[in-house]
């Protein structure tokens, strides 16, 4: 989606992202923390809010944390609490959440996301732990609430206001979310609910300072919808003040949630303030008191980051700034691509293989590449076999196809057991071909004389042609030169 002009009106867009962390256990109870169980299965009293039952905070989870704190450059506060958020609902079997409220573990941090041509520098105002709630399930005949998901660890990660257009929103979500990949922080896949986002977006004249009214919008379901939702939310805001320019409150706050259908934002309720949720110390747990030694143990187990990725994907193997975006903000596709860098020297070449030949042949069946079974050093032989003149780029293509139909089946094996895929390498073959298509084609000679060195691919394209795509490039094109030199 392009950014879109807003006839003097500025967007202004915050978010809050809610990510679960990939914990063996729940953030205050020994139950597992697992998605696609049956429900009710993974809880314990302290899930369902027995009386008595104790909350015990998880390390792992902290850990995580503390890691995207450091991936981001947060302040991580030596000394955080937890509090209680009190709100009646049936996925909350206790009527509070356990959260941090005025004190939370992560402050501040920037996040590098690529929007357009250009890098842009996106700020945070701060990160939290808290738990999730239960899941209301709807059937024909009754409701009922699945507390497997009660008690799993969350991590809030809230913006500063620092967005003006969908697109730099989607830009700044999809780089948090492979910053939380890359870590291990969280699977981050957004059809299970592990990755979900509020929106929060207000307008103001361009040049204006300070904020007006803004609106929520719940639970975005990815960032394609998120875009449409920002685009029909300002274009509504931009028309309330537009037919009410002299109205103190044209905006109606509240919470939202998008429409697909209609493309619209629809107001679900009016938004609830910090004293509607009575937040207080939570007494059943301590202050968390950090040590300098723990956070310096976590810095140590950094990975590369995605951004620092893309900079090497660009400034060193030369990869276009499109393609370096494709494969970063695709871990699993990125560290297929790395894996097959070992066993080729062309990068630029085996980046053009993976995400253009093989996702594109799986586009339509919705299979994923490194779930294919095709070993990554494959892809990397068969780029080497099209660079060391072995085989032809259409040959090449056939070889693709049946390395999807068999993935565990070894490029150079296939290309030696079919006949159809060894290329045409007799010079005295191919430069008959040459020599009729010269003959043929009198007017590109004349063009490439004339200096429009075009006409020199279309006659090798024509050989290509007559051959059928098996004529080896670097013969062909040794034999035009001859033959063009000779005239």
């Amino acid at each position: 989606m392009t950014d879109i002009a807003y006839e003097g009106w500025e967007p202004v867009i915050g978010l809050e992202i809610h990510v679960q962390l990939s914990t063996a256990s729940k953030l205050f109870s020994p139950a597992p923390n697992r998605f696609g169980d049956e429900p009710n299965l993974n809880i314990s009293a302290v899930c369902t809010g027995q009386p008595g039952a104790l909350p015990v905070l998880n390390k792992e989870a902290v850990r995580k944390a503390v890691l995207f704190g450091l991936a981001v450059g947060a302040r991580i506060a030596p000394l955080s609490k937890f509090d209680r958020k009190s709100y009646f609902y049936p996925d909350s079997p206790r009527n509070f959440q356990i959260t941090q409220y005025d004190q939370p573990l992560l402050l501040g941090g920037v996040v590098a996301a690529d929007v357009g041509e250009g890098t842009k520098h996106f700020c945070i105002h701060r990160a939290h732990l808290e738990d999730d709630a239960g899941m209301l399930k709807h059937f024909p005949a009754f409701g009922g609430v699945d507390y497997n998901r009660a008690g799993i660890p969350l991590l809030e990660i809230v913006s500063e206001p620092c967005m003006h257009s969908p697109k730099e929103a989607a830009a700044y979500a999809m780089a948090v979310r492979a910053i939380l990949q890359y870590i291990g922080a969280s699977d981050c896949n957004m059809e299970e609910g592990s990755l979900r986002i509020d929106v929060n977006v207000s307008v103001r004249p361009k040049g204006k300072e300070g904020l007006n009214d803004k609106i929520e919008i719940k639970n975005m379901s990815s960032f394609a919808n998120m875009e449409l939702a920002l685009e029909a939310e300002i274009r509504r805001q931009i028309r309330a003040y537009a037919l009410r320019p002299h109205d103190k409150d044209p905006i109606d706050k509240g919470t939202y949630r998008f429409d697909p259908g209609k493309k619209e934002t629809v107001r679900m309720r009016t938004k609830e303030e910090a004293a509607d949720y009575r937040y207080f110390p939570e007494p059943d747990l301590p202050p968390l008191h950090l040590s300098g030694a723990f956070i310096e143990e976590v810095r140590r187990s950094l990975p590369e980051l995605p951004h620092q990725r893309y900079e090497r994907y660009v400034n060193r193997l030369g990869l276009t700034p499109y393609n370096a975006s494709l494969l970063i903000n695709d871990k699993p596709l990125s560290d297929y691509f790395e894996e097959g860098l070992k066993h080729c020297a062309h990068p630029t070449h085996l980046c053009n293989w993976i995400t253009v030949e093989f996702v594109g042949r799986l586009k339509e069946t919705g299979k994923r590449l490194p779930e294919m079974g095709i070993p990554a050093r494959h892809i990397a032989k068969l780029v080497s076999l099209i660079e060391s003149g072995a085989i032809t780029g259409k040959i090449a293509k056939n070889v693709a196809d049946e390395m999807l139909l068999a993935p565990g089946l070894d490029p150079e094996e296939i290309v030696r057991d079919n006949s159809a895929y060894q290329p045409l390498s007799d010079s005295k073959e191919i430069g008959a071909v040459v020599d009729a298509v010269l003959i043929e084609n009198p007017d590109s000679i004349a063009a490439l004389q004339s200096g429009k060195t075009r006409a020199f691919d279309f006659l090798v394209g024509q050989v290509m042609k007559r051959t059928q795509g098996k004529a080896s490039p670097s013969v062909v094109n040794r034999l035009l030169k001859e033959r063009l030199k000779r005239d």
